[in-house]
C-alpha cells in the first residue's frame, strides 16, 4: 500500500506549476538535509550555529513550496489528501526534482562552502524574479526568501574569499572544491519546458536572466577569493530537473525519511 501511495503521489506532478514548485522545494529540502547532516561537525560552534540556522531557513522554504504544491496536487486528486510532509518523506529519489548541486555529499568545508556559494549566486537572483510572480502566493514566499538567501550569500561569499585568498592549503582546497562542484552548476541556468511555460505565464523570470546575474556574481567574489573560474563551456551533468539524479541522493532520502516509512501512522503528541 505504500508503494502505491508513492507511485500515485509521483502521478499527479503534471502541471508546470506543480513541477516548478517541486523544483523550488526539493532544492532547499535536499540541501538542508546536508547541512543537518553537519550537526556537531562544524570546525568551529560559531560555524555550527550558522551552518545550522541556513538549513533550518532552507526547511522553512521546503515546507513553503512543497506546502503549496501539495494543495495543488490535492485539487487535481479530488479525494486523496497530500501534504508537504507526504512530499517530503513519500516519495523515492526518482520523483524529485532538485538540482544535482545540492545532493553533492559534504565533505571537507571548502566542499560544503563552494556548494553553498554556487546555490546562493543562483538562488538570490532566481528569488529576486520569483517576487515579482503574477503568481501572489509565489511573490509572497519568494520575498520572505529572498531575505534570507541574501544573508546566506553574504556568508558562502566572504567563506569562499577567506579560504580563497588565505593560506596555501585553504586556497588548494577551495580551488580543488570548485573545480569539483563545478560539473553540476550547468543545469541551473539551462530552461526547459517547465521553465519557459513558468516565463510565459509570468510565474517565474526568464533563466537566461538568471544566468547572467549568477555568472557577475561568481566572477565578482572568485576574482577576490583569487580563485580560476573554470570555464563556462566545460561538460556538465545534468538531469536533476527531470528526476535523474546521482546515487548520493538515494543514500540521503534513506537517512531522511527513514522513521516516517518505517511509522506511517505515528503522530507526535
Amino acid at each position: 500500500m505504500q508503494n502505491m501511495a508513492q507511485k500515485n503521489i509521483a502521478q499527479t506532478t503534471q502541471t508546470p506549476l506543480t513541477d516548478c514548485l517541486l523544483r523550488l522545494g526539493d532544492n532547499a529540502l535536499v540541501l538542508g538535509q546536508r547541512h543537518a547532516q553537519l550537526c556537531g561537525k562544524a570546525p568551529a560552534l560559531e560555524e555550527e550555529l550558522a551552518l545550522m540556522n541556513v538549513g533550518l531557513d532552507l526547511f522553512g522554504q521546503a515546507r513553503n513550496w512543497l506546502g503549496y504544491a501539495a494543495e495543488l496536487m490535492a485539487a487535481e486528486r479530488a479525494t486523496d489528501k497530500v501534504d508537504a510532509d507526504q512530499l517530503a518523506f513519500r516519495r523515492d529519489a526518482q520523483d524529485f526534482r532538485n538540482l544535482l548541486l545540492v545532493e553533492q555529499p559534504n565533505g571537507d568545508f571548502a566542499d560544503i562552502i563552494g556548494r553553498q556559494f554556487l546555490f546562493d549566486a543562483w538562488h538570490v537572483h532566481l528569488l529576486d524574479g520569483l517576487a515579482h510572480s503574477s503568481d501572489p502566493r509565489i511573490a509572497e514566499v519568494a520575498a520572505k526568501s529572498l531575505k534570507e538567501a541574501t544573508y546566506h550569500l553574504r556568508r558562502s561569499s566572504e567563506w569562499v574569499i577567506r579560504l580563497g585568498d588565505g593560506t596555501e592549503e585553504s586556497h588548494t582546497r577551495m580551488q580543488r572544491a570548485l573545480n569539483n562542484l563545478w560539473q553540476f552548476t550547468g543545469e541551473l541556468l539551462q530552461a526547459d519546458e517547465i521553465d519557459q511555460a513558468m516565463l510565459a505565464a509570468g510565474i517565474a523570470p526568464d533563466l537566461q536572466t538568471v544566468a547572467t546575474r549568477w555568472k557577475a556574481t561568481v566572477e565578482e567574489v572568485l576574482e577576490e577569493a583569487t580563485l580560476e573560474r573554470p570555464s563556462y563551456d566545460a561538460w556538465m551533468y545534468t538531469g536533476g530537473k527531470v528526476g535523474h539524479h546521482t546515487e548520493h541522493l538515494g543514500f540521503l532520502l534513506a537517512e531522511m525519511q527513514y522513521l516516517p516509512r518505517a511509522y506511517p501512522d505515528a503522530t507526535v503528541w
